[in-house]
Formats: structure tokens, sequence, C-alpha cells
């Protein structure tokens, strides 16, 4: 089981760079969004991505939920607005179950985002399932523990807002027009995706035991990994379309003989394939449908609740 850092970098740190400016902005993001108009697509992966947008401005940006990992990098990509926040932070110093993921979220929303691509690293759960797959799921599964997982748990804010418990649907977790964009971007690279499929997701950081991987592969699932929740739901909550796609860097500890995982095994299979996954990831971006036209139960999740707050 993978718990690399997202696809997109090499997981050291990269610092802000020459030619970077830097800003700050409050919670509900007026700052960033007068900088070049507001992002309309965010990506949440490692910290190497930021480097490869156009007129990058970096983003100090507080929320009503703490600081989010890092600050967020807003530039252009092929003609797309796209915020980048680096998930485990610069330097990867943040282990998946510290996250905050509710910050995240709500950092990308307040600089315009609608859209979120969230790479990940899993270990496979089936053998044809093995290293350099790259896989779309379509379902997701959460076996985490102690992970806050919602914006709506009445429990007031620092500003004294307290927001109304609310149930929203969540059958199906990923946006599909954000599926079809991944998919096609990795077919018009070459690399022919598995087309859904279960992600389950583990408290981490270890690996997961032999128990463990069978348990997960006889229920059918079909990789692990340790960062796609709640990442998934939270953007839910707050009428965000959010598509992840997964990268397979080891068969998990159940589905072969031998020592189980290892973190370098890990770390050069996702060197080998980070290329191309940031490629298609690229395509991906590109091939998102324009904020305005989205047609997606996702950016019809809120409509006619009562959240009790004002989001960004």
């Amino acid at each position: 089981m993978a718990n690399a850092d997202t696809g997109t970098g090499s997981g050291t740190s990269t610092g802000t760079g020459a030619g970077i400016d830097t800003v700050s902005a409050d919670a509900a993001g007026t700052g960033p969004a007068a900088v070049d108009g507001p992002a309309e697509i965010g990506v949440i992966g490692g910290s190497g991505f930021y480097s490869f947008l156009e007129d990058v401005t970096e983003v100090s940006v507080d929320t009503p939920y703490g600081k989010p990992s890092d600050s967020v990098f807003l530039g252009e990509l092929g003609g797309r607005k796209v915020a980048f926040l680096p998930r485990h932070g610069r330097g990867h110093h943040l282990p998946p179950h510290r996250i905050n993921y509710r910050a995240n979220l709500w950092a990308l929303r307040s600089v315009g985002v609608r859209q979120v691509l969230g790479p990940c690293a899993v270990g496979g759960l089936r053998p044809e399932f093995g290293p350099g797959t790259l896989l779309v799921p379509d379902q997701l599964v959460d076996r985490t523990k102690a992970r806050v997982q919602t914006y709506y748990d009445g429990e007031p804010l620092p500003d004294g807002t307290v927001p109304n418990v609310v149930h929203l649907g969540f059958a199906d977790p990923y946006c599909p027009e954000g599926r079809r964009a991944a998919l096609a971007a990795a077919r018009g690279r070459d690399w022919e995706p598995v087309d859904g499929g279960t992600l389950v997701v583990v408290e981490g950081p270890r690996f997961s035991t032999r128990a463990e991987s069978r348990w997960h592969a006889a229920m059918g699932w079909s990789v692990v990994g340790m960062t796609g929740h709640p990442e998934a739901v939270l953007a839910r909550e707050l009428g965000l379309c959010y598509t992840t796609m997964t990268l397979v860097t080891d068969l998990d500890a159940g589905a072969e003989a031998g020592e189980g995982v290892s973190h370098e095994e890990v770390l050069q299979v996702f060197a080998a394939n980070v290329d191309r996954l940031r490629s298609v990831l690229f395509d991906a971006v590109a091939g998102l449908p324009k904020t305005e036209s989205r047609d997606c139960a996702c950016a019809r999740a809120l409509d006619g609740m009562d959240t009790g707050i004002a989001l960004p």
C-alpha cells in the first residue's frame, strides 16, 4: 500500500522559488481572488506541481478550520486558471492522518475553485493491478478511524457561526465529468487506464497487515491508499466536483508473497511514473468542463440545503 506523495512532485522541499509573488488572504478568499481573477480548477498533489504553472502567485490562506497543508499556488495551465495545494506540505512533513483536510478544501474554494483533481499513490489489491497501473476509481470505502469528515457538525466556528447538521448524498463519490476527463487524458497519452474500481482508504501511516490486505481484496475492492478520504466527501459538502486518479506503486501485502510493501519500493515506482502521471494530469485539467457549464450531481449537492454557514 502506498503512502508516498501524490503523483506530481518528488516529495522534497521546493521552496517558493524565484519569480513567485506571495500574498495573504483571509478565510473568505478575497485576497487571492483579486490577484488575477479566481482559479477554477484545484489540484491537490505533490509539491513539484506548481513549478509547471505559468505566472505563479503563492497565497497564504487562513480558514475557519485552521491552516491548510501549505500555501495555495495560483497560476495558469493551458489557458485554465489553476490553484495547486501540496497535500502533505512542502517537504512531505504531514502524514496522512495529520492532514487538515477541511482547511485544504475550504482554502481551494476560497480562491474560486469549483473542480478538484486529487491524484494519489496506492497499493494494488489484485495481481492484475500491478505497479504502474493507472486506475480511475468510481467508488470509495472509508476505513479511517480518527479524521474529521464534515463541515456540518453543529460545532461553533471561531466567528460564532454555528453550522447546521446536514446529511448529503454520497452514493457516487466522484464527479462523472472529472472521471471522463481523466480517462480521456490517460488514453491520449497511450496509458490505458482501469476505468472504475473501488479505492479503500485506511488511516495509516503504517502499511496494512497481510490479513487486512487479504480482507480488502476479498471484499472486492481494487486499490488501497491513505489520502483519498475525507477529501472526496468534504469536496461534496462544499459543492465541489472531485476526481481522483490512482497510481499503483506496489502490490499490497496480501496480493503477493514476500516481505510486503516497503517505502523504498513505493518511491522507486512513483519516480518511474511521475512524468507520465503529470502529463495526464495536465491534460485532464484541460479536459474539464468550464465551471459555468457543470451539469453533475456534485455541482448541485447543496441545492435546497440550509447549511447555516456562508461558503466562500
